[in-house]
This record gives structure tokens, C-alpha cells and sequence, in this order.
């Protein structure tokens, strides 16, 4: 390894005590960008009632950022590996954290997604580095350890959000209403910054290597052509030209893989590292991802909906609802890491899939059986049950698909984790014009919302339902054990076969 990658977990065989300090700062970076989102979702009602923001406007504050987020990712994780992910996780931190303040100041709906879009940016250089950080700096023996814990950040994230959204829009400080959610990320991000320059050691790509440019130029069209006529689908009817746009995304990404095969070949820097899909357990991985991230996009917030516009709950109330499932999420996804994974391997994943169908299925029957009178505690089991499903999934999950990426492409590898997670995302919030407005009438008296979004809550978790039954599947192509725990033992990301990832 050339001394650019030497890292503090590197360096001395995992023994300098400051990595751990380096850890906390890159997982509060990822912390506040899922509190971000869910803080966003809870909010929603109050965000539309004060700003006079459309259905359509809506879509775009939560779409928006997972469309900049999704178009970004893999050149903010190529980025690290070229000018050091210390620099560019710094660089994100920073102009996230100016985003933010420019979300909360935004004067009308317009300016809040055009803020959300430069969020979304922002976040995609800062969010690669969280995964590729910890990838570089840690030893193979003690990243299932670590991604036990990124698990459990992921479930307090979930928590922290619906409940810091229902208080600071409940409070309504200093009249900001729910301008707030946006300004609260200010301290932090602040924070982060000044410790992230003292305490995260700079690693980057062991040889030099170009941004390519044109790479960038065409997976940021591709992903645009592809995701910008399914969010306006339905606002548009359906135009012939979206058809068009979507269809030609796959001929522009066609055309991103034959040139990033020739850049490969000519000099080795390359914006997609496709030697990354020759190991099994990456491809493989990249595919769940994709399509467990358009599930998320669809109960999110479609859930969010249900509760707030279709109940009629106030945000505390629908933001204590989502407690249950928060904390089940981060208990089952650190113990799977650290105690199932290692015992019965890809089982535990499957198992995870089959546990969030069984509680969506159970939500479906619950809301059917006691429609607008269901309360709080009775949505409470299949939201345990999805939550234990869920963090089942997330953590092992991340951890298999970067178990045998090498460090000199940990930025490319998580930049492309993140992208097809978002892409998926992106793809589920799209849907929900399908599969959640599109069962509603534009034309509802007052007494008909209530029942109209129940049913179509129902016929929105019908679909992810569906969606996690192909995640099962889709989880036969996984290894039946991720490489560092076969045997019970972890063997280092060094001692791989080269030829996988050559």
C-alpha cells in the first residue's frame, strides 16, 4: 500500500485509540442525514398547511433530495479516493450544513426544493466517505463490529427523526414552525466540522488517479432521464416524452458502461470500478439495495401520510407512533451482525425479508379491520415485526457487500451502495404517485379523505409487500456466508483472491 492510504486503523494494526473519536464524527455525519430525511417526512403536513406547497411540491422536497443525492453519489465517492476523503467529507459537512440554512430561510415552496436539491449534493459528498472512512481505517476483524453499530445509528436515526420533527413542529420555537427541522442541523453540522479536521486522518486511493469527467457527465444524465418523468408522471398525465426520456436513461447507461470499460483499460481511473461486479457478493448485494430502497421509498411516506392527513393524528402523536419500529430496527441490527450473521450467514438476511413481509401483511389486515378508530398502541406489533426485519437486513447487508472490495476502491464501492440505495429510494417516492395518489380522487369532500387514504395506505403496503417477497428471492444469489465470517472466523479484506476484483 503507497503511504496515501495509511490510515489510523492501518497504520498500527488497529490500535490507535483516536479511530474510535474518527468514527463518532463520520457516524453523526450519517446520523444527521438520516434524521434529515425522516425529520422531513413528519413534517410534511406543516410544511404544506404554511407554505401553500402542492401535492406535486411535496414530492419534490423529499424526491429532490434523494434525486441529487442518488445523481451524486458515485462522483462524491470517487472524489474521496482522488483528493482524500477527510477533505471531501469536510467539504460535504460544510455545504450540507449551509443547505440546511438555506432550507430553513426558504421564502416560498420553490426555493425549499431548490434547497433540498443543494442538500441532496452536499450529501452526496459527505455520506460515500462515512463507509469508506471506516472501511480504510479499520481492520478486517473489527468492521462487524463497526457496521453492528452503523446498524444501530440507522435505527436511532429512524427514531430521532419522527420525534425531533413532532417536538420542534409542535414547540414551534421562536414561531419558526417547521423551519426548525432544517436550522437544528446547523450546531451539528458546525460540530462536525471542527472536530472532523482535528480527528479524522486523510486517507485516499493508493495511486493517482483522474475524475472522469465524462463518467460523471453521463450516470448524472442517465439517472436524471430516468427518475425526473417518473416523479412527474402523473402530475404531466403521463407524457409521451417521459416515455422517451426513460427509455433512452438505458441507452445513455448502456453507453456509461462501454466507456468506463475503455477508460479502465487506457489509465485505470474510472468513475464506476466495474471490476467491482466480478465479485459476487457485491453484484449481488448492489441488487438487493436497489430494490429494498424502493420499498423504503414507498412506506415512508406513504405512511407518513396515512397517519397525518388520513387519521388526522398531530405530528407528536404520529412521530411517538414510529418508536416502536425505530428501536426494533437498531436492536435486531446489531444483534445480527454481531451473532446471527456469523452463525447462519445468509439466512438471517432472507429470514429479515420474510419478517418485514409478515409485518406489512399484518399492518394491511390491522388497518382494514379498524380503519379511521386504529390507535397507536394496536400498530405497535407490525411495527415491531417490520422494524426486526428491517435491521435484519440493513446491517449485514452492508457489511457482505463490501466484504471483498479492496481499499484502493472503498470510495467508488460506496459511492455505488449509496447511489443504488437512493436510486431505489428515488423509485419508490416516484411510485407513490402510482401506487398511493394515483387510488385517489382528486375531487374528495372532507369526509372522504379519511377513508380514501386508508385504502390507498393499503394498497400501497400490498406493493411493498410484493417488493420484499422479491428481495427474498433475490437473496438466493447472495454467498450463503459473507467472506469474513466463514468458519466463524474473519479473515482480513488483504488475504482475498486478487484475481475477483483485478
Amino acid at each position: 500500500m503507497n503511504s496515501t492510504d495509511t490510515t489510523l486503523g492501518t497504520a498500527d494494526g488497529g490500535t490507535d485509540r483516536r479511530r474510535w473519536f474518527a468514527l463518532a464524527i463520520v457516524m453523526t455525519a450519517a446520523f444527521m442525514d438520516l434524521v434529515d430525511v425522516t425529520i422531513v417526512n413528519i413534517a410534511i403536513p406543516s410544511i404544506r398547511q404554511e407554505s401553500g406547497a402542492s401535492f406535486s411540491q411535496i414530492q419534490w422536497i423529499t424526491a429532490g433530495y434523494a434525486l441529487a443525492f442518488a445523481a451524486g453519489l458515485i462522483t462524491g465517492g470517487r472524489l474521496g479516493d482522488i483528493h482524500g476523503r477527510k477533505r471531501i467529507f469536510l467539504v460535504g459537512i460544510g455545504g450540507f450544513t449551509v443547505a440546511s440554512a438555506l432550507c430553513g430561510l426558504a421564502v416560498n415552496p420553490e426555493m425549499l426544493v431548490a434547497s433540498r436539491f443543494l442538500q441532496g449534493a452536499m450529501a452526496a459528498l459527505m455520506v460515500p466517505q462515512v463507509l469508506s472512512i471506516v472501511h480504510a481505517t479499520f481492520p478486517a476483524h473489527e468492521r462487524g463490529k463497526v457496521f453492528g453499530l452503523f446498524g444501530a445509528v440507522v435505527g436511532l436515526g429512524a427514531v430521532s427523526g419522527p420525534l425531533l420533527g413532532a417536538l420542534l413542529t409542535e414547540w414551534n420555537l421562536f414561531g419558526w414552525e417547521w423551519r426548525s427541522i432544517f436550522l437544528i442541523n446547523l450546531p451539528v453540522g458546525v460540530a462536525g466540522l471542527i472536530l472532523g479536521s482535528r480527528f479524522i486522518t486523510e486517507s485516499k486511493a493508493p495511486r493517482a488517479l483522474k475524475l472522469d469527467l465524462v463518467g460523471v457527465a453521463l450516470v448524472t444524465l442517465g439517472l436524471l432521464m430516468l427518475l425526473y418523468p417518473l416523479i412527474r408522471g402523473r402530475e404531466m398525465d403521463w407524457p409521451v416524452w417521459g416515455y422517451v426520456s426513460m427509455a433512452g436513461s438505458l441507452v445513455v447507461l448502456a453507453v456509461l458502461v462501454a466507456y468506463e470499460r475503455r477508460k479502465a483499460a487506457r489509465d485505470g481511473s474510472p468513475l464506476v470500478e466495474l471490476s467491482l461486479f466480478k465479485v459476487k457478493s457485491f453484484a449481488a448485494g448492489i441488487a438487493v439495495q436497489t430494490v429494498f430502497g424502493i420499498a423504503l421509498g414507498v412506506f415512508f411516506l406513504v405512511w407518513t401520510l396515512y397517519m397525518q392527513v388520513g387519521l388526522g393524528w398531530r405530528p407528536m402523536k404520529a412521530g411517538l407512533t414510529g418508536v416502536p419500529f425505530s428501536i426494533a430496527v437498531s436492536a435486531a441490527a446489531g444483534m445480527s451482525v454481531q451473532m446471527l450473521v456469523p452463525r447462519f450467514g445468509r439466512k438471517v438476511l432472507q429470514a429479515g425479508a420474510l419478517v418485514m413481509a409478515a409485518g406489512v401483511l399484518l399492518y394491511i389486515w390491522e388497518s382494514g379491520h379498524y380503519g379511521l378508530a386504529i390507535t397507536p398502541w394496536q400498530m405497535a406489533l407490525p411495527l415491531v415485526v417490520m422494524g426486526v426485519g428491517m435491521g435484519l437486513i440493513v446491517a449485514p447487508l452492508t457489511d457482505a457487500i463490501l466484504s471483498e472490495v479492496p481499499r484502493e476502491h472503498a470510495g467508488s464501492a460506496s459511492g455505488l451502495i449509496n447511489t443504488v440505495q437512493q436510486m431505489g429510494n428515488a423509485l419508490g417516492l416516484a411510485l407513490v404517485s402510482v401506487v398511493f395518489f394515483g387510488t385517489i380522487s382528486d375531487h374528495l369532500r372532507p369526509e372522504q379523505i379519511g377513508p380514501a387514504f386508508v385504502d390507498s395506505f393499503q394498497n400501497a403496503l400490498g406493493w411493498v409487500a410484493a417488493v420484499m417477497g422479491a428481495i427474498f428471492l433475490l437473496m438466493f444469489a447472495l454467498p450463503k456466508r459473507p467472506a469474513q465470517h466463514v468458519e466463524g472466523e474473519q479473515v482480513p479484506v488483504e488475504a482475498k483472491e486478487p484475481a475477483l476484483v483485478s
